[in-house]
């Protein structure tokens, strides 16, 4: 589905030079001067950081427009970043660009427009990105699928992709380096769907699919480089490695429970570190594959073990330093304990206390507006699961959000089989739950006690760990 970009009036800043007169001025091109600025609605700081490679280059301050404006004699042309806590997105300059946005925080990717010089392949960029994430939220029945049927729909969705990006490619004057930013956004979401397949399709019908892939369902592999210096910095790119990794291991593991075993995560580590020769990007893959096992095995020996190997292959301290803080939030979750305390609200504005509410066995479940397709089957999961356990309490958390798209998003979607509460602060529901996958449920007992925090509505084994 192509985006379609709401028209943005010029901004129109005091502090710029005089010689910016409009969003399509061009610059004398004189060594890599270039220019990034923009206007914020509805800010939730008053800063904006401009990163690099994941590390800040600078921090630029919001007038009291909720504008910022910044000329830098010199930057070398590539993918940077931008970030306005708690969202970030990327921004690609050629020489001399200067680019403009625009965005409302109430919906952060949707409204984000850039105009300049450079806006064309940045607001492609961003139809990508929204396209694929539009795409990949669509999928949650077709992991269901059987083979030839899951190929059929990805392929097809793969060309309607493919032909969007030579159409603007055609269109738009873009470089090489640009383009394979460009391209490795269609191609890494198609290959990502193809490793998620085999397991996430036994996660939720509890049959093993690999050994019926067709001998060339892979060959995708064969044209990704895990080492391509232009890619190491770009999320999508790093996030494929990460699912590889599970993929590799689940072909020799005998079922998907097997996959997520300490001997496992073990060879996941071990595959890292040969296959990955930048450094960055291994910090990155070994630091997903540490915080995916700790929310599935919560043994103290185990990761003992776990810790001791990737402790050695890990050389980004600031990284192991919040594997280490995740690992200690998680045992604070430990079977029989209390949930930590944090805020919600209810659909009236009122503050919630959990502990309060509580008077049944409860499950906890979270969603998002962002994730659309999850937030509609989970409730849908809830009214299956009610029709058979009407004796337990079902509450839902909505995370990420404001508390207006919330409401907006109960009405229309007529969310009303659970107890339906909001968390303000996702940074703090991240931290002291460890919610940093939506697709986390958590089973409580009648006196509010955690029975199990680590578990899924979706997981085929779902009721068991319902009945214990």
């Amino acid at each position: 589905m192509q985006k379609k970009y709401p028209y943005i009036i010029l901004l129109t800043l005091s502090f710029i030079a005089t010689n910016l007169i409009s969003c399509k001025q061009v610059f004398e091109e004189q060594n890599y001067v270039a220019y990034f600025g923009g206007e914020i609605e509805n800010p939730k700081t008053n800063f904006v950081v401009f990163m690099k490679d994941d590390k800040v280059i600078d921090t630029f301050f919001l007038d009291k427009n909720n504008r910022f404006f910044h000329k830098f004699d010199s930057l070398t042309p590539g993918l940077y970043s931008f970030k306005h806590d708690p969202e970030y997105q990327y921004v690609y300059f050629e020489k001399n660009d200067s680019l403009m946005l625009r965005l409302n925080t109430v919906d952060f990717d949707n409204s984000l427009m850039f105009c300049g010089r450079g806006d064309e392949k940045n607001n492609f960029l961003m139809e990508l990105y929204l396209h694929n994430e539009n795409d990949r939220n669509k999928m949650y029945d077709v992991y269901t699928k059987d083979v030839a049927e899951f190929v059929k729909n990805i392929d097809s969705s793969y060309n309607k992709t493919k032909s969007l990006y030579l159409k603007r490619k055609a269109f738009i004057n873009w470089s090489d380096e640009f383009d394979k930013i460009a391209a490795s956004s269609v191609e890494l979401n198609h290959a990502y769907k193809k490793e998620v397949y085999p397991f996430a399709h036994e996660f939720r019908t509890g049959k093993s699919i690999k050994n019926k892939l067709p001998v060339n369902y892979y060959n995708h592999r064969k044209a990704i480089n895990l080492n391509d210096t232009a890619l190491v910095n770009y999320s999508p790119f790093v996030k494929y490695i990460t699912v590889l990794l599970n993929n590799i291991v689940l072909s020799d593991a005998k079922n998907i429970a097997d996959e997520m075993s300490l001997e496992n995560n073990i060879k996941k580590l071990q595959i890292a570190d040969t296959l990955i020769k930048n450094l960055h990007v291994k910090n990155l893959v070994v630091n997903n594959i540490a915080n995916m096992y700790l929310l599935t095995d919560q043994c103290t020996e185990n990761n003992t073990k776990f810790f001791q190997l990737y402790s050695k292959i890990s050389t980004d301290k600031k990284l192991e330093e919040e594997v280490m803080k995740t690992s200690k939030n998680i045992h604070n979750l430990h079977n029989h304990s209390h949930l930590p305390v944090i805020t919600l609200y209810d659909t009236n504005g009122n503050k919630v206390d959990l502990n309060k509410i509580i008077k049944n066995k409860t499950v906890l479940y979270f969603w998002t507006k962002q994730s659309e397709s999850h937030a509609v089957h989970s409730h849908k999961k809830v009214d299956e699961l009610k029709a058979k356990y009407p004796d337990i309490q079902f509450i839902s958390i909505n995370i990420g959000n404001t508390n207006t798209e919330w409401l907006n998003e109960l009405k229309k979607n007529n969310f009303n089989n659970s107890l339906e509460l909001y968390s303000p602060n996702f940074k703090e529901i991240k931290e002291k739950w460890v919610i940093n996958k939506i697709h986390r449920t958590m089973i409580l007992n009648a006196d509010g006690s955690i029975n199990n925090a680590f578990v899924s509505l979706f997981d085929i084994n779902f009721e068991n760990q319902l009945n214990k």
